[in-house]
């Protein structure tokens, strides 16, 4: 049972994390690779939100805070804060095969990596972080593409 509060607690701290990067990054503004403006007009098709589309969009289309998070989780549980770094420098090179000209996956890698490794302090297992992080994706992604961009335009309007 404690694995799973750990988990639920993991989930949202990452989803917190990557969606303040995200938004910080401006990322539900414009579509900053390829793709995401074509997700964006597909989800706001379905009735979803452009701005919030948007964001997704550059979740799947390019290693944003999400995926840095996931990646830092990842690198944590392997080799600590130089795994977490690596998985940055990963994030960092992966942004630049995608074009992408931000730096919010890398920015999430790092902080993830020093927040994942502080809460492992803490009791919590990196493990924990990893599970956490994909239900956190998942809850953006895979619930309700209207719902989750109307939500992230909502929570992006206090940036504007």
């Amino acid at each position: 049972m404690n694995e799973l509060i750990h988990i639920l607690a993991a989930a949202i701290i990452s989803w917190a994390l990557f969606v303040t990067i995200d938004i910080l990054f401006r990322l539900p503004e414009a579509g900053g690779v390829s793709g995401a403006s074509a997700i964006a007009e597909d989800i706001t098709k379905g009735g979803g939100s452009l701005h919030g589309g948007t964001m997704m969009g550059n979740i799947v289309c390019s290693p944003d805070a999400s995926a840095g998070t996931l990646l830092a989780a990842c690198g944590v549980y392997v080799a600590g804060i130089p795994g977490g770094l690596a998985a940055a420098v990963l994030v960092y090179i992966g942004n630049r095969i995608c074009h992408d000209p931000g730096y919010a996956g890398t920015t999430g890698a790092v902080i993830a990596t020093f927040v994942v490794y502080g809460f492992t302090l803490a009791g919590f297992a990196a493990s924990d972080f990893i599970a956490g992080t994909v239900v956190a994706i998942l809850a953006i992604q895979g619930i309700s593409h209207v719902h989750a961009s109307a939500l992230l335009t909502r929570l992006s309007r206090w940036r504007s």
